[in-house]
């Protein structure tokens, strides 16, 4: 039996395609979830593992498969759906998974063959079974796992074309922010892998940095905060020799023993979710988590760079709370906050989250021509009636912001800084020029689209 699993590129190529740019190589990570539903597929099985992001091949060149496995994001829907008709055209069977077909089984369910909703590891046996027996279900329903069982992804799949390697050692998120649909997928419940097979899967992955994909590598109680740290001794004690970047909340700040043993244990760097420079917007989002204890953000982000690693901040523009010169304020509170890199981003209704369901009972949704405008939930292009600005207005905030923080006289005094404190300066260049050069691309997106139309992506008047 021929297996093929697909990772699809989003449509809007030039802001992720590898080919296209060699800085999108940076930006760009394995689909751990098809490697690790190829670690599960019996070896009967002819696995050939596909991500447009590294190019699209020509599919009717190929063998033909007997199954043909799609995982997508909401942006990568539209895509995924154009594979799948590919494929059926030709007697094909396709089931997909992932988050979006999960948020959205009856459209998905139009599509393909068959779906899987939730977490896809606890069916996959059952889904290859009726496979081989010509029995696919419409809907199998994934149920959480006991991370104990999830196996090492199949890295030997994918030899080359990344900059980073990818792991994953926890699932769930305890906080409940309004645009992200981790709880309603993963659930709330901090649910952790065994340390050791953690680390055999480490020494399983041939990149030298590596990116580690949780959600909240740290979790937010001390039960939380005390298995980070057993990792990190383990992953210092095993002498890995990797450099590691991952995604935390800012009260890693707290705990000088953490930030001690994760930079022992190779971390570079951490991604942080800032949301909003102002009190009333962290409300709105539902993260007042940055809010306890009086927290003085730039002292926390201090505590941080002091053990050598660099600080990603993530803000979202466009809330409600936001007025007329949010792209300059969120540039300001980045500078002040003394992050290395800005990660700006739109609020975007993703389907799934509480900001989805808001928006659709206001008639808020304005990029809704699906399943084609799926392509624009990249979170980096508007798709909403946002209360104080148009398109045009969100897309000239978005610049000013950019221009602001990666002007090349900031770029050059971030690295100058860097470079004295002996901080990652290399690592922090490259990171900045990739971030700069995406804005770049972005603005090329923009111009290149019928921004102006009635329809698709517009401009609001």
């Amino acid at each position: 039996m021929r297996l093929y699993l697909i990772n699809p590129i989003n449509p809007l190529v030039s802001l992720v395609n590898v080919k296209e740019s060699r800085w999108n190589r940076y930006r760009v990570w394995k689909p751990l979830g098809l490697l690790v539903l190829a670690a599960l597929t019996p070896r009967d099985w002819e696995i050939t593992l596909i991500d447009e992001n590294l190019g699209v091949p020509d599919y009717a060149a190929m063998p033909q498969p007997d199954l043909v496995g799609i995982t997508a994001f909401t942006s990568q829907a539209s895509r995924a759906y154009d594979v799948a008709v590919e494929f059926r055209s030709r007697g094909v069977r396709v089931v997909m998974g992932g988050i979006h077909a999960t948020m959205c089984r009856p459209e998905a369910m139009q599509h393909v063959d068959s779906i899987v909703t939730g977490e896809a590891e606890s069916v996959w046996a059952t889904v290859l079974e009726d496979a081989r027996l010509g029995r696919l279900r419409e809907m199998y329903e994934g149920q959480p796992m006991d991370m104990a069982e999830v196996p090492a992804a199949r890295n030997d799949l994918l030899k080359e074309g990344y900059a980073f390697g990818a792991i994953q050692t926890t699932r769930g998120c305890p906080l409940n922010c309004s645009f992200c649909s981790v709880s309603a997928f993963n659930g709330h419940r901090y649910r952790h892998r065994p340390v050791d097979q953690v680390i055999e899967e480490f020494r399983s992955i041939r990149e030298k940095w590596v990116l580690i994909v949780d959600d909240n590598l740290i979790g937010t109680s001390a039960s939380h905060i005390a298995r980070a740290k057993e990792l990190f001794r383990a992953m210092s004690q095993a002498k890995l020799d990797k450099r590691w970047i991952g995604q935390v909340t800012i009260n890693m700040a707290d705990d000088e023993e953490l930030l001690t043993l994760a930079k022992r244990s190779g971390c570079h760097g951490v991604f942080i979710g800032f949301e909003s420079p102002t009190a009333v917007g962290l409300e709105e989002v539902g993260k007042k988590f940055n809010l306890f204890k009086g927290r003085d953000l730039r002292q926390s982000v201090r505590k941080i760079k002091r053990h050598n690693m660099l600080v990603v901040g993530s803000f979202i523009m466009g809330l409600d709370a936001d007025q007329q010169g949010i792209g300059r304020r969120i540039a300001e509170a980045a500078h002040a906050y003394g992050v290395d890199i800005l990660n700006a981003l739109f609020l975007t209704p993703l389907p799934g989250t509480r900001l989805w369901e808001q928006m659709k009972s206001e008639n808020r949704i304005a990029a809704n021509r699906f399943p084609d405008d799926w392509k624009y939930y990249t979170l980096g292009f508007p798709t909403a009636q946002y209360k104080h600005f148009s398109w045009a207005d969100l897309l000239a905030e978005m610049n000013s912001c950019d221009r602001s923080f990666y002007s090349l006289w900031w770029v050059f005094r971030r690295m100058v800084g860097n470079l004295l404190h002996r901080r990652r300066p290399l690592l922090a260049l490259v990171g900045n020029l990739s971030y700069r050069n995406n804005a770049r691309l972005a603005r090329r997106a923009y111009n290149a689209l019928d921004v102006l139309s009635p329809r698709g992506m517009r401009y609001q008047e």
